[in-house]
């Protein structure tokens, strides 16, 4: 298969989960205009789902919607059952760490719980198939690298088979989730794959995460909050790199297996937060806080913030000649340039409020701590 292609998904029928959310929008776009599958999007709508983010594909007649939280067991299994998949795609989760230490439980509902309605849901569906249809089914679900706990600085990076060691609510609710999948393959013979990877960035992503609060902080003239020292160290993958490999991944996978997706992109908070100040003096130099890096602000580190991710993808590189085509720089320059240009989608996102208000920044450099480094 060509990379990124994805022809032989054309026609194909392609359920995902969390359609609407950052990633699972990326997915979807791909799936529908670039391999001409027939796509159900299955979304609860919360904060971060947002069906703006498919509206290039919302009148094509390879694309359905349908608004439902996936721990409405009933439903999805009858919607399961109606649009008949060739395969399921499962991103629906709650992802944001400083939420899952402040409300939990949602965690562990749309997580868990959600993760194994859906397993029901697709396990009875694959019973029903035959021939080259049930030879041919997958279930792809889509994880984080945070599942395998911290690192230090001189470690190997992350493989398949890392023990798994969560340090917060979210990493452990998404470990739980990963190992039900495995369960489910093992003892019932659903063809699974598992796709754990690092942290995304890129286009449409919810204004809490930390590439897009410095961006629009630092466009605003606000404080770059920063935890602790900025020692923290995470690898960045372009979202549009990921679908390319989740695709692949749907098409030449092997059912059972488990495989890490990284950008190859280890950097330090504080470096990603200078770097991203040196392209908005290049982009902007007349924008308020010039140069940026003096808005660089520190606030107090979150509970267990894991020190470092890194993760060895060259399992999905020798068996699937994946890699990322973004660089980091690269990434990063079209993730700023989309939200110069596109203002009116991230102010809605703020609801209105002003972006200091919503992010929790004061111009005056007082400082509360509010959700965003990873």
């Amino acid at each position: 298969m060509a990379y990124g292609n994805g022809q032989e998904l054309r026609q194909r029928k392609v359920l995902v989960t969390g359609g609407c959310g950052f990633i699972g929008s990326a997915l979807v776009r791909h799936l529908v205009d670039g391999c001409g599958a027939r796509v159900l999007n299955i979304d609860a709508l919360t904060y971060a789902g947002d069906s703006s983010t498919v509206a290039d594909v919302a009148d094509s007649p390879q694309y359905q919607f349908e608004h439902l939280n996936i721990c409405n067991a009933v439903r999805l299994t009858e919607i399961v059952r109606r649009f008949e998949p060739d395969a399921i795609i499962h991103l629906a989760a709650e992802s944001h760490v400083d939420r899952s230490i402040d409300r939990p439980a949602d965690f562990i509902q749309t997580n868990i719980v959600g993760t194994y309605a859906l397993l029901e849901a697709a396990l009875t569906y694959y019973r029903s198939l035959t021939g080259s249809r049930r030879e041919e089914f997958r279930f792809l679900h889509i994880s984080t690298d945070e599942v395998y706990g911290s690192l230090d600085h001189n470690d190997a990076p992350f493989t398949e088979v890392s023990q798994i060691r969560p340090n917060s609510p979210y990493a452990a609710s998404k470990a739980a989730s990963d190992h039900l999948v495995r369960a489910w393959s093992v003892t019932y013979r659903l063809p699974v794959i598992i796709s754990n990877c690092s942290n995304n960035y890129g286009p449409f992503q919810y204004p809490e995460k930390m590439i897009p609060i410095m961006v629009l902080s630092a466009m605003h003239g606000l404080p770059l909050p920063v935890y602790g020292s900025g020692e923290n160290v995470r690898d960045w993958l372009f979202v549009e790199d990921h679908v390319a490999a989740l695709v692949m991944l749907l098409v030449s996978g092997r059912p059972g297996e488990t495989y890490l997706i990284g950008g190859g992109a280890e950097i330090r908070n504080i470096d990603l937060v200078r770097q991203l100040c040196a392209v908005l003096d290049d982009l902007r130099p007349g924008c308020a806080g010039f140069p940026h890096e003096k808005l660089i602000s520190f606030v107090p580190d979150r509970p267990g913030h894991d020190l470092r991710y890194a993760i060895d993808s060259s399992k999905i590189r020798t068996e699937l000649g994946w890699q990322p085509r973004e660089s980091f720089a690269s990434g990063l320059q079209k993730t700023v340039r989309w939200y110069f240009a596109n203002e009116p989608w991230w102010r809605e996102r703020l609801g209105g409020r002003r972006i200091g208000e919503r992010l929790g920044l004061s111009a005056n450099n007082d400082r509360v701590p509010l959700p965003g480094p990873a």
